[in-house]
């Protein structure tokens, strides 16, 4: 069988990245421009900032891609582009460089779906994985449970209902005054301190629901922040930091755990930025192994925004004949399973 060699590019939020996969799981090259240092000032992502620099150095990042991967524009058979969801102006920057790219090489496009590059992004760090497993994607914009029936077959089984995990790590984070981005630094931060000092919130859902909510957790924590402050009590920031990061946790690996039950399946990936969380990781591990099932994770490399997860999952769009036309436009609030 031919090697089938994707040339990706992403751009949903700020990194500008660019990857060749050859048959979903072997990465050439994998070019990420990070844009943390000139968001960090901000507090957060400037969706315009973002898109300015994505126009700056896609074509330096699609380049880089091409002479570490060895290979010539003419030796790939597809390009894969990220189209939803994310911020709108910065998926238009990676989209057009695509359907440009592919128009003038006659070769097919290919639209993926973000998150459903996320979840890719096992395939690449374990070569064997097979369907079907459970995943969990959790990163600044997203927190879903996912039950991959098979390639490109998937079914959303929770969800968050507000706030995504990262977003009330930022959030909380820029609280006790550690800036952005709040999850490595509340990860950091949390291991200096007692993760049972304060008792803040778990959301459960009583309709046989396994969607999440963290945003009265991430109320819980400022109420208690303003509270201390008010009453002139000192606050100890390694123990709400710790605190709030296992009651953040535990909702996670509980609601997963319980999915598996439910599909009866013995293998979980977990995906996304959140996904390099040295809390999230032992927890899950733990949980894992008392109940007989395989926990994986991709490389911190793979869990945030990167191109070679959307080439790993536009080669199982191309595969399955799943192409796109010039047409394609950007859905910043993209589903997962949408076409």
């Amino acid at each position: 069988m031919k090697n089938i060699k994707i040339l990706a590019i992403e751009s949903s939020c700020d990194e500008t990245a660019a990857a060749v996969v050859v048959n979903g799981r072997e990465v050439l090259s994998n070019v990420i421009a990070s844009q943390i240092d000139i968001h960090t000032k901000f507090g957060g992502v400037v969706p315009e900032v973002a898109s300015r620099k994505h126009i700056e150095v896609i074509s330096a990042v699609v380049k880089e891609a091409m002479d570490k991967a060895n290979i010539t524009l003419q030796d790939i058979d597809a390009v894969g582009v990220t189209y939803g969801p994310g911020l709108v102006g910065a998926l238009l920057v990676g989209m057009q460089y695509a359907k440009s790219l592919a128009y003038a090489l006659g070769k097919p496009l290919i639209g993926v779906n973000h998150i459903e590059g996320h979840i890719c992004a096992n395939f690449i760090e374990h070569k064997d994985l097979m369907p079907p497993f459970i995943c969990l994607v959790v990163s600044g914009g997203h927190s879903f449970i996912v039950y991959m029936k098979d390639f490109g077959d998937f079914e959303v089984i929770g969800q968050t209902r507000d706030d995504a995990a990262g977003e009330a790590y930022d959030k909380v984070a820029r609280a006790i005054g550690l800036g952005y981005p709040g999850g490595p630094k509340i990860d950091k931060l949390s291991k200096e301190g007692n993760a049972e000092a304060i008792k803040f919130p778990r959301a459960n859902f009583h309709e046989e629901s396994l969607d999440f909510s963290f945003s009265g957790l991430k109320s819980a924590v400022l109420n208690y922040l303003n509270k201390m402050e008010m009453t002139g009590q000192e606050i100890n920031r390694a123990d709400v930091a710790a605190s709030f990061q296992k009651a953040l946790v535990d909702v996670l690996v509980d609601n997963v755990i319980k999915t598996c039950k439910i599909k009866g399946v013995d293998k979980i990936a977990i995906a996304g930025g959140v996904a390099s969380n040295s809390t999230l990781r032992e927890a899950m591990i733990k949980e894992g192994e008392k109940r007989g099932i395989k926990v994986l994770f991709p490389s911190p490399v793979l869990c945030t925004d990167n191109a070679a997860m959307i080439g790993s999952a536009a080669y199982f769009e191309y595969i399955n004949g799943r192409t796109a036309d010039l047409t394609l436009n950007a859905v910043p609030n993209l589903k997962l399973g949408e076409r």
